[in-house]
C-alpha cells in the first residue's frame, strides 16, 4: 500500500477535521500518501483529489466544520457512479479510503468495499444515531453549542417569567435533545422515538412554576414536532403562560470541537491508517464503553431503530413529574 485517500460526506461534524488530520499524520508515519477528496462522493466521482501534506491539516484539528467540503450526491447509489469513482482511485493509484460521515456515507463506503476497494468508516454526525456505536463525531461540540445557548435563554426566561420551548436538531434522533435538556434542567424532554401528550407537557410546567420555578424549559427535537406548532398548542392549553419558541438550528453544526470530539476523532482517524495497512474493509470505528471499538458497516445499516439513553430519558421523567 502506497497511497490512501479520505473524504467526508454528508453534513458537516465538528471534529470532522481532527480525524482527516490523524488520518495525514498516521499515513505519513506509515510512509503513505494522504489524498483528500474534496466535496464527498462527488468528489470522489469526479476525481478532485489533492495531496495532503502536515501544513494543509495541522491548523485545522481546532476547527469546526470540515476542510474538504461535503456535498449531496444520491447517484452514488448507483452501480455506475460507484465503478467511475474507482476508476478515479485507480487514476490516482489510491489503494484504499477512510470515509468520515453518516450512516449514508457508509452505504457508499460498503458499496465499494463489494467492489472488492478496501473502504473504513469513521462516524461523523452531531444526530449520535448510528447504530452499534455510542458516540459518533460531533455529538458532544453540538450538545455543547445546544447547552450554551439554552443556558442563555433561560437567563431571559427568568427574567421575564416566561416558558420557552427551545427546538434542538434531531430529525430521528433525539439523543442532543436528551442530553442538553437534562443538563439544562428542563420541564419536558421531547424526542421523536417517544409518543409524548401536550397536555402532559404543560402539567409539568405549571406543577414547577407552583413548586417556585420562576421560568420554564421545553427541549424539542426537531423530528418530534415543529416547534411553532408546538407553541400554538401549548398556548392554548396554558393560557396564562408566557411562551416562546426559539430554533436553535444550524449553530449546532459549526463551532470549535470540544476536547471529547478531538480526542475521539484523532483515535478513529489514526485507527483507520492502521486497519486499511491490515486489509480490512467494510467496517468502521466506533466506541463502546469508553473504548475504540472495530463495527461492521452490513450489520450497522440493517439496523434500523436509534437507542437513545432511555435512563436519561426516565430520568427526566421523573425529576419533573411532581405529582400534579
Amino acid at each position: 500500500m502506497k497511497r490512501i485517500a479520505v473524504l467526508t460526506s454528508g453534513g458537516d461534524a465538528p471534529g470532522m477535521n481532527a480525524a482527516i488530520r490523524a488520518v495525514v499524520e498516521q499515513g505519513i508515519h506509515h510512509g503513505l500518501e494522504v489524498y483528500g477528496v474534496y466535496y464527498g462522493y462527488r468528489g470522489l466521482v469526479e476525481g478532485d483529489f489533492r495531496l495532503l501534506t502536515l501544513s494543509d491539516v495541522h491548523h485545522n484539528i481546532r476547527r469546526g466544520g470540515t476542510m474538504l467540503y461535503s456535498a449531496r450526491y444520491p447517484e452514488f447509489k448507483h452501480k455506475e457512479y460507484q465503478e467511475k469513482a474507482i476508476s478515479q482511485l485507480e487514476k490516482f493509484g489510491i489503494d484504499a479510503l477512510v470515509v468520515i460521515g453518516g450512516d449514508g456515507s457508509f452505504a457508499g463506503a460498503l458499496s465499494l468495499s463489494k467492489l472488492g476497494f478496501p473502504a473504513v468508516g469513521i462516524p461523523g454526525t452531531i444526530d449520535n444515531d448510528i447504530p452499534g456505536t455510542e458516540y459518533t463525531i460531533g455529538f458532544d461540540s453540538a450538545v455543547s453549542v445546544a447547552l450554551d445557548a439554552i443556558d442563555k435563554i433561560s437567563d431571559t426566561a427568568a427574567s421575564h417569567n416566561r416558558t420557552f420551548v427551545v427546538e434542538v436538531m434531531g430529525r430521528h434522533a433525539g439523543d442532543i435533545a436528551i442530553w442538553a435538556g437534562v443538563a439544562a434542567g428542563a420541564d419536558a424532554i421531547i424526542i421523536p422515538e417517544e409518543e409524548f401528550l401536550i397536555e402532559d407537557v404543560v402539567r409539568r410546567t405549571e406543577a414547577g412554576r407552583s413548586a417556585g420555578k420562576d421560568y420554564s424549559l421545553v427541549v424539542l427535537a426537531e423530528g418530534a414536532m415543529d416547534v411553532d406548532n408546538f407553541v400554538e398548542q401549548f398556548q392554548i392549553l396554558a393560557p396564562d403562560q408566557s411562551v416562546r419558541g426559539v430554533t436553535l438550528s444550524h449553530i449546532q453544526r459549526g463551532g470549535t470541537p470540544t476536547a471529547r470530539d478531538r480526542v475521539f476523532a484523532t483515535l478513529m482517524g489514526a485507527r483507520s491508517v492502521d486497519l486499511l495497512i491490515e486489509g480490512q474493509k467494510a467496517i468502521y470505528l466506533g466506541v463502546r464503553e469508553e473504548q475504540l471499538t472495530v463495527f461492521d458497516i452490513v450489520e450497522t445499516l440493517e439496523k434500523t431503530e436509534h437507542q437513545v439513553r432511555q435512563d436519561l430519558f426516565q430520568l427526566n421523567q421523573k425529576l419533573t413529574d411532581r405529582g400534579n
